[in-house]
């Protein structure tokens, strides 16, 4: 394997190399600011913890996948599977002229697949589960206790969240309601839920309001869990991703 040259983005050494570019401008053309943001951050994220677990993975791979990860909540990337396979397809489409192997095509494929079903994802391959636990600090503060505090603020400070939180809602409440078929069977399902007036669920509360990674370790993560249990029962992704992390 091939090691790319390195560079300093926001104080993380990661790797440089044209296809990560060329992912880079792809992604920024097809993404809202926020999104955009929040992919790069992600990409930070997991580079800082695969550094910090010493985790020895195609640091390539891990960053093509992350900044790919949510192409298919974009507008230009549809399709009749669900958000994750749309993009996952999409993702090898970007990639399979670039001289990538079908090895490491497929673990992009299934990085950004798999990115939002952790009980699986972190199970699977090194590159998987690095990009998936970037991926999830960002989305819910997921192991923000791993990375000093001052790096996060850089990471934040050079990629605004720019209100992710209502706007990731908002897209996700859009794609319920023009791609219903694809809801059911994933986290949009929990949205699905809010729409029909049910009520927001644990996850939809628990990611969007009280797991930030600006949040301080004064406000513990159990103290987190029992102020947001609330009585309708947990999306399917809200109970994994319990399962996974745990009160820690």
């Amino acid at each position: 394997m091939v090691t790319p040259q390195t560079r300093l983005i926001a104080g993380v050494s990661v790797p440089d190399s044209p296809l990560i570019t060329e992912a880079i401008e792809y992604v920024q053309k097809l993404s809202e600011n926020y999104l955009f943001n929040h992919v790069m951050r992600s990409w930070l994220f997991a580079a800082k913890i695969g550094h910090i677990k010493a985790i020895d993975y195609d640091h390539e791979v891990v960053a093509v996948g992350t900044i790919l990860h949510d192409i298919g909540l974009t507008a230009d990337v549809s399709g009749s599977n669900r958000f994750e396979v749309n993009g996952a397809n999409a993702a090898l489409s970007f990639i399979k002229e670039r001289g990538f192997s079908d090895r490491r095509a497929q673990l992009i494929w299934d990085l950004v697949a798999l990115n939002s079903t952790p009980s699986i994802a972190l199970h699977k391959e090194a590159e998987v589960a690095v990009g998936t636990m970037g991926i999830g600090l960002d989305n819910g503060g997921f192991g923000f206790e791993s990375i000093p505090p001052a790096d996060i603020a850089e990471i934040l400070n050079a990629f605004p969240r720019l209100e992710m939180k209502r706007r990731f809602s908002e897209t996700c409440r859009h794609l319920v309601v023009s791609r219903p078929e694809t809801s059911y069977d994933n986290f949009l399902r929990d949205f699905a839920n809010e729409c029909l007036l049910l009520g927001a669920p644990f996850l939809i509360r628990f990611l969007m309001s009280a797991n930030d990674p600006k949040r301080t370790t004064s406000q513990p993560r159990q103290k987190v869990m029992e102020e947001n249990r609330i009585q309708t029962t947990p999306g399917v992704l809200g109970s994994l991703l319990f399962r996974w992390y745990g009160p820690r």
